[in-house]
C-alpha cells in the first residue's frame, strides 16, 4: 500500500497503458481520477476499481487538447480530494493520414493539442498547485517517434518531441519539490494497435531487440518508480521503454 493517502490522476485513463497504470495504483492505495473523453468509459473502470480495491476512484470527462477542459478538471479534482500527489500525462493521438501535403491543419492541430497544449497547461497547473503544497511527482508518456521520427508520424514526432523538451524543462521550473520525468514508449499492443497492418507488426517484431510488442502492463513498472520514493534523485529524465528500438 505504497500510494496509500495518495492522489494520482491519469489522462487517457480508461484504457490501454492509462488504464494498466489506473489499476496498477489503486492496487496499492491511491485515490484514482480517471480522465478521458469518454465519461462512459471512465465510469466503468471507476466502478470495476471500487470494487476490486476498496478505494476512491474518480471519473471525469475531459479532452485533454482544450484549455478549458483542462481548467475543468483540475478544479474538479481539487474541490474533490485538494491535491494531486502524481500527475500521469498518458493521453495520446496518432491519426494516420495519406502523405505529409494530405496532412489538414485541423489533424495537424488535433495531435499537436492531445500530445502536447493537454500535458502543457495540466503539468503547468499541477505543477504551481504541488510546488506551492507538499510536492509531488509528474510523468510524461512521450514516443519513442520523439528521436526516432517515421515519415507517417510526423505532426505525433514533433508533439512527443516537444513533451520530452517540457518533461526537462518543468523538472527545473518546479524543483526542488516536484520531480518530472518521462517514459518514452516503444511499440505497445494497445487500441491503437488495431490500426497496424501485418507489415507495420512484422516490422516491430524483426527490428526490436525483444522481437515483440510490449503489452500495457508493462509501462506499469516505470510509472510506479517514478512516482514512487524509490526515484526521489529523479527528475527531468526520459526512460526509453521501447523494446530495444534500433
Amino acid at each position: 500500500m505504497e500510494f496509500q493517502d495518495k492522489v494520482v490522476l491519469v489522462t487517457g485513463g480508461s484504457r490501454g497503458m492509462g488504464k494498466a497504470m489506473v489499476e496498477a495504483f489503486a492496487a496499492r492505495g491511491a485515490s484514482v481520477v480517471i480522465a478521458s473523453r469518454k465519461i462512459d468509459a471512465c465510469e466503468t473502470l471507476a466502478a470495476a476499481v471500487r470494487e476490486k480495491h476498496g478505494g476512491t476512484a474518480l471519473p471525469v470527462a475531459c479532452n485533454v487538447s482544450s484549455w478549458s477542459d483542462c481548467d475543468a478538471l483540475v478544479e474538479t479534482v481539487y474541490g474533490e480530494f485538494g491535491r494531486v500527489d502524481v500527475l500521469v500525462n498518458n493521453a495520446g493521438l496518432s491519426p494516420l493520414y495519406p502523405s505529409l501535403d494530405e496532412v489538414s491543419e485541423a489533424l495537424f492541430d488535433k495531435v499537436i493539442g492531445v500530445n502536447l497544449r493537454g500535458p502543457f497547461r495540466l503539468g503547468s497547473a499541477i505543477g504551481t498547485r504541488m510546488a506551492a503544497g507538499d510536492g509531488g511527482a509528474i510523468i510524461n508518456v512521450s514516443s519513442i517517434a520523439a528521436i526516432r521520427p517515421g515519415a507517417h508520424e510526423l505532426p505525433y514526432a514533433a508533439a512527443k518531441a516537444g513533451l520530452n523538451a517540457l518533461t526537462e524543462g518543468m523538472a527545473k521550473a518546479f524543483g526542488p519539490t516536484v520531480r518530472v520525468n518521462c517514459i518514452q514508449a516503444g511499440p505497445f499492443r494497445t487500441d491503437i494497435s488495431l490500426a497496424w497492418s501485418e507489415e507495420t507488426k512484422a516490422r516491430f517484431e524483426q527490428s526490436l531487440a525483444l522481437r515483440r510488442c510490449g503489452e500495457p502492463e508493462e509501462i506499469v513498472g516505470a510509472a510506479l518508480y517514478f512516482a514512487s520514493d524509490a526515484a526521489s534523485f529523479c527528475t527531468g529524465a526520459v526512460l526509453r521503454l521501447d523494446g530495444g528500438t534500433p
